[in-house]
């Protein structure tokens, strides 16, 4: 399923140009009717081939990046975000998912937070198994991002996702990208 103009797919939240230079804004989708698609030129496809994984490409063929890009509009300019009042930055394969580290990591801390403030509070001992499980999360963390940081093309982050398997194809741990350890 896919918004088309002429032979152009169109990204949906995402400004465009018609082919008489007039510059659609980000918002196109969620505030044209149907009469308004039709005027400007859009149908919509149904059975668009999406043979494709979301998470490494923005459309069949068209690769994410992996480094943090300025946007520009069709003429070079920086596109300045209204509210910041600075140039918008189209985040990278790598600042999102070391941003997805960071949050699981702490998801996993949280469950056991309530010993830290305890400790913290009433001076009760925190369980060694807590410590111990809280030390590995973070250097699993620390890993996992250094692995997404030393990826130089999106082949290499590709493989984080791959889970190793053994001879008979049966997994033997996690992918690099999800490598924590087992909960306590």
């Amino acid at each position: 399923m896919a918004y088309k103009y002429k032979d152009r797919y169109l990204k949906v939240g995402k400004a465009w140009q018609d082919d008489e230079n007039f510059k659609h804004p980000y918002n196109w989708q969620s505030s044209w009717s149907a009469d308004d698609l039709k005027k400007w030129g859009v149908t919509f496809e149904a059975d668009v081939d999406t043979s494709y994984d979301s998470t490494f490409y923005w459309a069949k063929g068209i690769e994410r990046k992996l480094a943090d890009e300025n946007v520009v509009d069709d003429d070079g300019k920086a596109v300045i975000d209204s509210i910041t009042g600075k140039q918008r930055v189209q985040l990278g394969l790598k600042s999102i998912w070391i941003a997805k580290t960071k949050e699981t990591t702490n998801n996993k801390l949280s469950k056991s937070d309530w010993e830290i403030t305890r400790k913290a509070e009433k001076g009760t001992a925190i369980a060694s198994a807590t410590t111990t499980y809280r030390d590995k999360v973070r250097t699993a963390c620390d890993t996992i991002e250094d692995k997404i940081n030393a990826c130089s093309k999106l082949a290499d982050f590709k493989k984080l996702f791959d889970v190793p398997v053994d001879s008979d194809g049966k997994p033997t741990g996690n992918a690099p990208i999800f490598d924590y350890p087992d909960e306590v």
